[in-house]
């Protein structure tokens, strides 16, 4: 396993400079906004928010989505298959052993949270247990364990807030220019550049939170693929992962609990139903197509 977490990390490494990059337009966002406002507040809260809330999201996120989808701790006594699976897995990918958490739905699906390998969970539904076989499974959970060993938990998590901020700077700027607080910045401009000035904002409040979400999803997706090829190594059975997710996006049960911050953790998207061709919708999916998943698994040679 050592092999494949260190391409991961290389992979990593260019998530983390995007991230970087996240952050710096979040603070050149502040800095328009409250440029064109005339109020250095804005960017003041820019940066507060973008620290507090990562900071925040880094120690309670697993909690909180535990306690969102009412999943439950499980010991060994349990259930000891699928505690066997994910020791005998974590040994062989040379990981800690991971709290393991059970979800009461049907729809079989599965994820991984927490801040780093050494505080991990690995969560799967009741539905899971019940559709899938001991190879299956396996792959299932070699997939979530590479999660883990990628440091997709904390990244996505990080990601999420992010665009979560950016989209409250841009809510705070419009409600702001609604009321009229930005005729101060537009008449001191005296003229036509300072109301160029305010649409160019009002155009940045609309198309940045946009631009933040099919980045977050984007990279959503990328960890998708990477999860899957590393999960297959780790399991040397690409064809389990590749049936398991035949079985999982199959599945027409939907979950009682689910939402959009959350979705893209899981395994396979908990949404069910009718799924959309068009280009244009596939820019917000969380996850990338099944039938691509399955096809590079299949056509992977371990």
């Amino acid at each position: 396993m050592a092999s494949i977490y260190t391409q991961a990390d290389s992979n990593t490494r260019k998530t983390w400079f995007l991230l970087t990059g996240f952050l710096v337009f979040i603070i050149a966002l502040g800095w328009l906004f409250s440029y064109l406002e005339n109020s250095s507040a804005i960017l003041y809260v820019a940066i507060f928010l973008s620290v507090f809330m990562s900071f925040g999201s880094y120690w309670w996120s697993d909690k909180i989505v535990l306690g969102m989808y009412k999943a439950q701790p499980i010991e060994k006594k349990d259930n000891p298959t699928l505690y066997n699976v994910v020791e005998n897995l974590c040994i062989t990918a040379g990981l800690p052993l991971p709290r393991i958490y059970v979800i009461p739905e049907i729809q079989p699906n599965a994820f991984a949270t927490g801040r780093d390998k050494n505080h991990a969970v690995v969560c799967v539904t009741q539905g899971l247990l019940q559709r899938l076989d001991k190879t299956e499974l396996q792959g299932v959970l070699a997939h979530e364990l590479s999660h883990i060993g990628n440091k997709d938990m904390l990244l996505s998590t990080v990601v999420a807030v992010l665009a979560g901020t950016i989209a409250i700077l841009a809510n705070m700027f419009m409600r702001i220019s609604f009321w009229g607080g930005g005729r101060r910045r537009s008449n001191d401009n005296n003229g036509d550049a300072g109301a160029i000035l305010m649409v160019l904002g009002i155009v940045a409040a609309i198309l940045a939170p946009i631009a933040a979400t099919l980045v977050q999803l984007a990279i959503s997706r990328k960890r998708e693929f990477l999860a899957d090829a590393d999960g297959a190594l780790l399991t040397r059975f690409p064809e389990g992962l590749a049936r398991a997710l035949e079985k999982i996006s199959q599945d027409p049960n939907p979950m009682k609990i689910t939402n959009d911050a959350t979705a893209s953790l899981f395994i396979d998207s908990p949404y069910k139903g009718e799924q959309k061709k068009h280009w244009f919708t596939k820019l917000f999916d969380t996850h990338p197509p099944v039938e691509e998943r399955i096809k590079i698994l299949r056509d992977m040679e371990v």
